[in-house]
């Protein structure tokens, strides 16, 4: 098993989090960003203190060909790959009659289709290393395909990812890759947190450690035999 990984999104937040993880647990980490230069390049010096390699690279995910460059430049820099964490994915709350022709690409591109480059371009990477694991983020409830009425752009593409990440799963299995989604509820970088705490079962929001905490799972020993299935990380949020 080699230890090398991709987080899209990781200058900041819950990617970074989860990069910095995986550095502690002696992956040599890619930290991707768009436009977030200086972040990523803290966050890579900063993993690179526990004695891994650390890089940061710049790419546009929601457009293929840089999503692929993405993943053959981490490829080349770490000497392979045998992780793939997507995080990146822009959030939209408008009503659904007035979501735009932009708005909807926009959603769509950033959460479904970034996320589908970006693993498509991983797969061979971990055929060949003979050993894969690939974590897409959701959110809470999107398996449960409940409609919402300021979401519906947002949760379209999640679902999506359930379903791709499920259909992966099935078909890589015997090439010892598994595919899982973690789906974050409200965490504390969330906009609206003084009106949506009250709501929440367990009175506070996920910490970015909470969440790294189901992804770090799925890809460890521990989780060998764990295939397409979602972990909700939400304190009991829209159960």
């Amino acid at each position: 098993m080699i230890k090398k990984a991709l987080v899209t999104g990781s200058a900041s937040g819950i990617g970074r989090a989860i990069a910095l993880d995986l550095a502690v647990k002696g992956f040599d980490v890619a930290f991707h960003y768009n436009h977030s230069a200086e972040a990523a390049n803290q966050a890579s010096q900063q993993a690179a203190t526990h004695g891994i390699k650390s890089i940061a690279l710049q790419a546009d995910v929601t457009k293929p060909e840089q999503a692929q460059s993405l993943v053959e430049n981490a490829a080349e820099k770490l000497g392979g790959l045998s992780v793939v964490v997507n995080n990146v994915g822009n959030y939209l709350e408008k009503p659904t009659s007035e979501i735009s022709v932009e708005e909807w690409h926009q959603m769509l591109d950033s959460n479904l289709n970034a996320t589908f480059y970006v693993t498509q371009a991983t797969i061979p990477y971990f055929k060949a290393a003979g050993w894969g694991r690939i974590v897409n983020l959701a959110f809470a409830s999107a398996q449960h395909t409940i409609a919402g009425e300021v979401e519906t752009a947002y949760r379209i593409a999640k679902t999506g990812i359930i379903i791709y990440t499920k259909s992966l799963a099935k078909e890589l299995i015997l090439d010892n890759i598994t595919a899982n989604v973690v789906s974050p509820g409200v965490a504390e970088n969330s906009v609206g947190l003084e009106e949506t705490i009250p709501i929440l079962p367990a009175k506070r929001p996920a910490t970015v450690q909470d969440i790294s905490n189901a992804v770090c799972f799925f890809i460890s020993p521990e989780a060998d035999y764990i295939t397409g299935q979602v972990m909700e990380v939400a304190g009991g949020w829209r159960l």
